[in-house]
């Protein structure tokens, strides 16, 4: 009886180190979580052959990992759309009524909200932020709104559980326009820029001055944010980490 027992403690023991060992090896999928306006469900080319767009890469996207067919959104605009994914409530139930965040806002969020990021941090995923954050930051201000450029910012994407963040405050048309890397301004801008286009129309505000090339630019936005992405995304496969 005694040898039975520890032959079957030992097989179990065996068996439990094996399975162990594979669920340490075994590589976590990496999560791309993309926001994009003016796209509806029928513009992706794998969802609807029929459609006036082809959408290769999407499409490559979808086939190698998962399609969701039902999906939800509690609103149709920036900040509580965003909130609401990143922290899975009701965005009702934030101080924010209605409407949007501005670019001097400070976080909606509170630093203590468990979020999608923290949970992913915890289960080892490397995570990152590209573009438009849009729910608040805590800008170092005086007590007429001057933003000290040069000074980090408080609860920034950092503290809401993002390894790596580059990105600007707002939309587009929401001053300041200025680049923010973990927390800190890319450079300070000085200029101050306003476009009254019928279709490339932005508020007045602050951005780069011309002689600077490395901080945020109306044009290249879209081209820079899609080229660090995929920088980032090759970076992170190269060395196996995981990347949502």
């Amino acid at each position: 009886m005694t040898i039975n027992i520890l032959t079957i403690a030992l097989c179990s023991l065996a068996l439990f180190s094996r399975c162990s060992y594979e669920i340490k090896e075994q590589r976590k999928p990496s999560i791309i979580y993309v926001l994009a306006d003016y796209i509806g469900y029928g513009d992706i080319s794998i969802l609807n052959p029929e459609g006036k767009i082809e959408t290769p890469h999407l499409d490559q996207m979808a086939n190698e990992g998962m399609i969701f067919t039902d999906a939800h959104t509690s609103s149709s605009v920036c900040t509580p759309t965003r909130y609401g994914i990143l922290t899975g409530r009701y965005n009702w139930r934030s101080t924010l009524k209605q409407g949007v965040l501005w670019g001097r806002s400070e976080a909606l969020i509170s630093k203590t909200r468990t979020t999608v990021g923290k949970i992913l941090q915890s289960t080892g995923f490397h995570t990152a932020c590209i573009g438009k954050w849009h729910l608040g930051w805590n800008w170092d201000m005086d007590s007429l709104g001057t933003i000290y450029f040069s000074k980090k910012m408080q609860q920034s994407p950092n503290d809401f559980g993002v390894d790596y963040a580059y990105g600007h405050a707002a939309s587009l048309d929401i001053p300041p326009y200025v680049y923010v890397e973990n927390g800190m301004a890319t450079s300070i801008p000085s200029d101050s820029t306003i476009n009254n286009g019928e279709y490339s129309w932005w508020r007045k505000g602050r951005e780069r001055s011309a002689s600077e090339t490395a901080d945020l630019c109306h044009v290249l936005l879209i081209t820079v944010n899609n080229t660090l992405l995929i920088n980032l995304i090759n970076l992170t496969d190269s060395y196996g980490l995981n990347m949502p």
